[in-house]
């Protein structure tokens, strides 16, 4: 491989990397509308001084459609500490009906319709994108890219990974 383009490369895996919003970063602020009830929300306010779990998701995305059982779980177990669950709908491509699929999740969360600017400025690269904030709006945690296939075994990792985060954030 040529130096030149090696070098190229390196740059541009070096300079995406570093752009990235991972742990310990201010996590940007955003003004985005629910997707359920069109009401604008906007972050860093929301956070009300707790924690809060974001969730980028789209349909068509089957390691969501197996993660978001858990986030149900994590939404009811840890509500009573303040603690909010903050999904995008990004990446969607024209797919699916978002609105239609929060629905027939059933649980009271936040749902951004339209993120895919929000998903940019957090640099997501794929989905989920699965992220803790703590009460002052700083990254504490964010997960990394999995080998493993959609199903029980990656979702049950992620939500044993957030729920680890959050119990200490919550002491």
């Amino acid at each position: 491989m040529p130096i030149k383009l090696f070098a190229t490369l390196w740059l541009c895996l070096f300079f995406t990397a570093a752009n990235a919003v991972g742990y310990g970063d201010k996590a940007p602020e955003w003004t985005g509308n629910d997707l359920v009830d069109g009401s604008q929300i906007e972050f860093p306010e929301i956070l009300n001084g707790k924690p809060a779990v974001l969730v980028f998701w789209a349909t068509w995305c089957p390691y969501c459609k197996a993660f978001m059982p858990y986030v149900k779980e994590i939404q009811a177990e840890y509500a009573k500490h303040g603690i909010q669950i903050i999904s995008f709908n990004a990446l969607e491509r024209g797919i699916g009906n978002p609105k239609a699929y929060v629905d027939s999740l059933n649980f009271p969360f936040i749902a951004i319709a339209d993120a895919d600017n929000i998903a940019q400025q957090y640099n997501v690269q794929f989905i989920p994108g699965l992220m803790i904030v703590n009460g002052d709006g700083m990254v504490v945690y964010r997960r990394r890219s999995t080998n493993l296939p959609a199903g029980k075994t990656v979702s049950q990792q992620w939500a044993e990974e957030v729920r680890q985060v959050l119990d200490i954030l919550i002491e």
